[in-house]
């Protein structure tokens, strides 16, 4: 007899839910988050697991894989997809969504959530906290610069090399102000190093990686989105076809359809909003920075002229995606006219 299972992963505590292949609750117990505990009650030999459901989470990704280390069939659910079964539930308790969880497995009404790598969760940690790193420094810049502008001080038009030096030149003579603005400062300047090593660190890692600097050839990706998409992707054969990364990232228009009424909506933004943000960025400095002529460029000022430049990015964006994965499962790089992509 085939076993189904659902947990319901808290920080401290999992639910476990075990069902036979008619629905029957075979057992139900509340363990420590922790693969040992898991394990003690998975690895049991009476059962005979056909597939294991957790939701993705904090969590998800270390149990994922020492359950998956043991040979255990466990499958990681999509949050949204499965809210949304659940929610049919008049009581929400663990117990219950562990229970829910468990007939998902049964019946298959799932989505699976690919589990990243542990290189690639590495890589993103770098960028997480580069991008965290960077945005503190930001708001330090931004809440002087405001702070100062109330005592008539104007910081004005500085780069971020000189910017500690102007500030300390509009309260040299403000002892008061001066005591204040330094720590400040202080906090910064350790803030600005950090990024810096954070950045040559990213950096050596793209230098030394092959994909990373194929995907450089596309115009408007640079280190940071090229660092980003690799993360994010993974294992490219995971995608069936280039186009289907377009709607992971949740760059592909919503539909709606019901009866007679038929329409497209705004993109899905479903996916991961960092490696979008990056896109959109890139797909911006193609079509506005970028000099040199390629046919991706004159595609997308087409769509500008007929539907507006912000429409412009976010098509352009969702092609770079597709484009991308395309030069790293076939080893190539970024062909500039439609003669070399059509000789290709």
């Amino acid at each position: 007899m085939d076993h189904f299972a659902g947990l319901d992963v808290s920080v401290k505590e999992t639910s476990v839910c075990i069902v036979d292949d008619t629905g029957k609750i075979a057992r139900e117990v509340k363990v420590a988050s922790e693969p040992e505990a898991l394990l003690q009650v998975l690895a049991n030999p009476t059962y005979h697991f056909k597939r294991i459901g957790l939701e993705a989470g904090p969590l998800s990704q270390w149990l994922f894989s020492a359950l998956a280390e043991a040979g255990l069939p466990v499958i990681c659910v999509e949050t949204r997809h499965m809210r949304a079964v659940l929610k049919a539930q008049i009581n929400k308790t663990d117990r219950n969504d562990a229970r829910g969880m468990a007939q998902m497995m049964r019946a298959g009404l799932y989505r699976p959530v690919h589990v990243k790598t542990l290189r690639s969760q590495k890589l993103r940690m770098l960028l997480t906290h580069r991008k965290l790193l960077l945005s503190k420094a930001i708001a330090i810049d931004n809440d002087l610069r405001g702070t100062l502008r109330n005592f008539g001080l104007k910081v004005g038009m500085v780069g971020t090399v000189k910017f500690e030096a102007r500030i300390k030149e509009l309260v040299e003579n403000l002892p008061d102000l001066a005591v204040l603005v330094e720590p400040m400062l202080v906090v910064r300047r350790v803030l600005r190093e950090q990024i810096g090593i954070l950045h040559r660190r990213l950096l050596a890692i793209v230098r030394d990686d092959e994909v990373c600097r194929r995907l450089m050839t596309v115009p408007g990706v640079g280190p940071v989105v090229a660092l980003t998409y690799r993360a994010t992707i993974d294992v490219p054969t995971r995608f069936h076809n280039s186009k289907a990364v377009g709607a992971v990232l949740g760059l592909t228009c919503s539909k709606h359809q019901s009866g007679e009424s038929d329409w497209s909506g705004r993109i899905s933004r479903c996916g991961d909003e960092m490696m979008r943000a990056m896109l959109y960025g890139a797909a911006q400095v193609m079509l506005t920075r970028t000099n040199k002529w390629s046919w991706l460029k004159a595609w997308a000022m087409q769509i500008a002229r007929r539907r507006g430049v912000k429409k412009a990015i976010v098509a352009l964006a969702r092609r770079l995606a597709v484009i991308m994965h395309r030069i790293w499962v076939d080893g190539t790089e970024f062909r500039w006219t439609r003669e070399e992509a059509a000789a290709a």
